[in-house]
């Protein structure tokens, strides 16, 4: 597992990273697989990323608890796609194209992946 790339001591921010799996034989990223979505290969090998996420799409939902909350599809630029829970920020406040980040402390592989927005700016405070 590498580093960041920063000059300074990483902070906790920056170790909060998301473990993902890039097959051996044909290279594409996945997020909890047991085998390769383009390949079907079973060598799979863990690789972390820290980089920042993009929203491609939010829903709120109340599913099994009387709280709402939010459930997000979020793309990675190393190439994949997962389902998460977005935190720090009301759950219809989530917007399509919000940078967000793994929660520095949780681990995503027990569980779900919880992540958090970067900047609390959103669509409707662009000017």
């Amino acid at each position: 597992m590498s580093q960041p790339r920063t000059g300074a001591a990483p902070s906790a921010r920056a170790e909060a990273g998301l473990i993902y799996q890039r097959c051996r034989w044909c290279g594409i990223a996945s997020f909890r697989r047991l085998l390769c979505p383009v390949c079907a290969s079973s060598e799979l090998e863990s690789e972390c990323s820290y980089s920042e996420g993009v929203v491609v799409r939010s829903a709120v939902v109340n599913r099994y608890t009387r709280v709402a909350r939010n459930e997000s599809l979020v793309r990675y630029p190393e190439g994949f796609m997962f389902r998460c829970r977005v935190v720090g920020i009301a759950p219809q406040l989530v917007w399509v194209g919000a940078r967000v980040r793994p929660v520095a402390g949780s681990d995503p592989r027990v569980g779900e992946a919880v992540l958090e927005i970067c900047d609390p700016v959103g669509p409707a405070d662009w000017s």
